[in-house]
Formats: structure tokens, C-alpha cells, sequence
């Protein structure tokens, strides 16, 4: 009998995403070495933008081709862009600053102070301000980008991994040792309410759909929780895979990813501002955890590397010469 429910099963896998038609559909080789995290798209120029140990490597979305380096960014997490500033940001963990750079040309501006390890990064188009989550001091430095300075600095009460604007003077950020999402008002730049994620632990890629007011929080438990941004309660979970660490909502085919370390993205179609499905699980490469999906093309890039085996009880060590990004479409 378990045969038969595990074989039926396996062919409802396969029908599910046979049907969904995602897969990896290119592979771009970068010739560079380090530990990876945040992968982002830049709105002006079109180009990725791959953290990568003390620098950020820039490629073109479509070939692959490198169309720039910006260096000395050291233990660099993730990239952010104030469009109407001409700016780009970086958060630079292990020095505990940003970088600012020109948008278009890629020209280092300037280096600003932030909290203890600015880990992700983000632009809120509603203060027009760019938020570093400081996973070290538990907090977030708000950063004006018409003068580059550090404008607030709004402690938390746990240690935040990411956050997302509704563009309305809502900011949300997930607390990864608290299991929470706590809500940051965009005007007094104050923390707010926390809300509980339930059976959801350990969050880290976090997402949201502005047209419904849904927050989706993907947890290291392998679940990712639904919430309503407007009250802070669970509306479903889902299952997705071991290792989350990304979560992106593309609002053109209302469908929400969950890049998973073990080598896999689960994609979940958004039916409703209530009802989700469990549409495709996508064999990836293991350590692809971080992801950036194009409203444009609706592709999806995952950033990895190839490991080492294990030795003895220490880390698999990266492979040298195996850090690529994959191109996940349809």
C-alpha cells in the first residue's frame, strides 16, 4: 500500500510541474570566488546585480555577458536602487556600510555607516529612503539618498532578515529569532505591531502583493505563511522546500517563488487574495537559496555554486571556479 501512495505521489509531482513548464533554461558562468547571497535586477538598466564576497558582479539578463564590477564591498549581502536619485546601494556586512554608486554607469559614490551588519536592503518609494536590515545590532538604518546620510534608526526587537514596502508608509520586515514580521510605519520611521507567524520558524525570504495586502514570509520549517498586511493574521501556509532564504512575488502572473538551499523552487500560484496552489517544484542546484524574479520577462535567477565533499564535520567548502547564476523560466 505505501508503494502505491508513494508512486502516486511521485506521478502527481511530475504532472504538477510537467504541467507548470518551469525549468532551468540557462546557466551563466561568473569568473569570480566567494560566498554569495541577494541577487537584484537593476529598473533603469535591465542588468543583475550578484553579490559575491568583497564585490558585486553585474551581467546582462538575457546572455550572461559581464558588464561590470563593483569592488570592495566586502562581505557584500544585497544591492538596492533609488531609481529617482540615480543611485544604487549596497549592504556591506562585514564592514558595516553601503556603498553608493551611479545607477547607470556603475561609478562607486561614496560609503555610508550603518548598523552592525547590514544584511538586506531595500528602496521604499514612499519616504524615498533606502532601509538596510542590520541582522548584528537589530535594527534598520534609514538612509536619505539625496544627501547619503543615516536619517533614522529604528530598533526592532529582534533580528531582522528582509523587508517590503506596500509603497503606502507600510514597511515590514521579518525577525528571524523571533518568528515574527513586524510592522514599520514609513512616516515616523517607528516600529509597530509584531505579528505572530504561527507554526511558520525562522523566516527569511519575505514578499508581498500591494494589490491584496498579503505578506508571504518563507520559513525555515518549510512552510511559507500567508499573512494579511492589514491585521497581521495567518491566512494559510504551504508547503515549499528545506532551506528558504528567498522569497519573490511576480505580480503579472500572480505567482509567488521560494528559492530552497536544498536545491529546489517551489512556485505557488496566488488564486485569490485568500486561496494559493502548490503548482511546481523545480529542481534547481543545491545552495541556489536566493532568488530575483523580472516583472518583465517573468524569469527567475537564482545565484550558486558548486561544493566541495564534506570533510570530517567541517563545512563543504566552495568549489573554486563554479559560481554561476541559473535563468529558471517557463
Amino acid at each position: 500500500m505505501k508503494k502505491i501512495l508513494l508512486a502516486a505521489a511521485l506521478l502527481t509531482t511530475y504532472a504538477v510541474n510537467a504541467q507548470s513548464k518551469y525549468h532551468v533554461a540557462k546557466t551563466f558562468a561568473i569568473a569570480s570566488d566567494g560566498k554569495w547571497d541577494y541577487i537584484a535586477l537593476n529598473p533603469v538598466t535591465q542588468q543583475l546585480y550578484v553579490s559575491h564576497g568583497t564585490q558585486v558582479n553585474v551581467l546582462d539578463k538575457s546572455s550572461g555577458d559581464s558588464t561590470g564590477v563593483i569592488l570592495n564591498t566586502t562581505g557584500v549581502h544585497g544591492v538596492a536602487f533609488a531609481e529617482k536619485f540615480n543611485k544604487g546601494y549596497t549592504s556591506n556586512g562585514k564592514i558595516n556600510t553601503t556603498t553608493v554608486f551611479d545607477i547607470k554607469t556603475n561609478k562607486v559614490l561614496g560609503e555610508i555607516k550603518t548598523g552592525t551588519n547590514p544584511d538586506a536592503i531595500m528602496y521604499d518609494p514612499f519616504s524615498e529612503k533606502i532601509i538596510t536590515c542590520n541582522g548584528g545590532s537589530s535594527d534598520l538604518s534609514v538612509i536619505d539618498p539625496a544627501t547619503d546620510k543615516v536619517v533614522a534608526t529604528i530598533a526592532l526587537g529582534g533580528r531582522p532578515e528582509t523587508a517590503v514596502t506596500d509603497g503606502k508608509g507600510n514597511i515590514y520586515v521579518n525577525l528571524e529569532d523571533k518568528s515574527q514580521v513586524v510592522a514599520v510605519n514609513a512616516k515616523t520611521f517607528q516600529a509597530g505591531e509584531h505579528f505572530s507567524l504561527g507554526k511558520g520558524e525562522a523566516p527569511t525570504g519575505l514578499a508581498i502583493d500591494v494589490a491584496t495586502n498579503r505578506l508571504f514570509a518563507g520559513c525555515d520549517n518549510k512552510l511559507l505563511v500567508v499573512l494579511n498586511a492589514a491585521n497581521g493574521k495567518i491566512v494559510t501556509t504551504l508547503p515549499i522546500g528545506d532551506g528558504c532564504d528567498g522569497v519573490a512575488f511576480d505580480a503579472g502572473e500572480k505567482t509567488i517563488f521560494a528559492s530552497n538551499g536544498e536545491g529546489t523552487l517551489s512556485v505557488i500560484r496566488e488564486e485569490s487574495a485568500d486561496k494559493y496552489t502548490n503548482i511546481a517544484t523545480v529542481p534547481t542546484r543545491k545552495g541556489a537559496k536566493t532568488l530575483v524574479v523580472d516583472p518583465l520577462t517573468h524569469h527567475v535567477y537564482l545565484p550558486v555554486a558548486d561544493r566541495l565533499p564534506a570533510v570530517g564535520t567541517a563545512k563543504p567548502q566552495i568549489a573554486t571556479g563554479t559560481f554561476k547564476v541559473l535563468q529558471v523560466s517557463k
